[in-house]
């Protein structure tokens, strides 16, 4: 394992999550760059062609950062969102490249005819 955490705090508003690695590298991930690349099969799918475009999680925020042996943490969404396993390396990779994952997601949205904002319940 080559990026080794040595701290993880979430932000007050529950939409950032700051991670630390021992190499002095810090990054700080939207939650909704975290929601939508999860590496969750529900998100990624089972291979490169199956990955899903998810709509609406502009103002998802994270309710629980678990722990997962020593390798990793699984983020509860509240959007109830929970089966995604982030390793070490893959939060360092959003972090480091969060702006061009975020804008491909936003590309994608807007091909499909998706919004980032919440559907709204009347």
């Amino acid at each position: 394992m080559s990026a080794w955490p040595t701290e993880l705090r979430l932000s007050k508003d529950r939409r950032t999550l700051h991670v630390a690695f021992e190499d002095g590298t810090a990054v700080a991930i939207a939650a909704e760059l975290l929601r939508v690349e999860s590496p969750s099969a529900e998100v990624q799918g089972h291979g490169p062609t199956q990955k899903k475009t998810i709509p609406g999680k502009r103002e998802v925020e994270i309710l629980k950062v678990e722990p997962v042996g020593h390798y990793a943490v699984k983020l509860t969404f509240d959007d109830m969102h929970d089966t995604g396993i982030f390793g070490w390396d893959y939060l360092r990779e959003l972090g480091e490249t969060g702006e061009t994952k975020l804008q491909a997601y936003f590309d994608a949205l807007e091909a499909q005819g998706l919004s980032r904002d919440p559907t709204r319940r009347r």
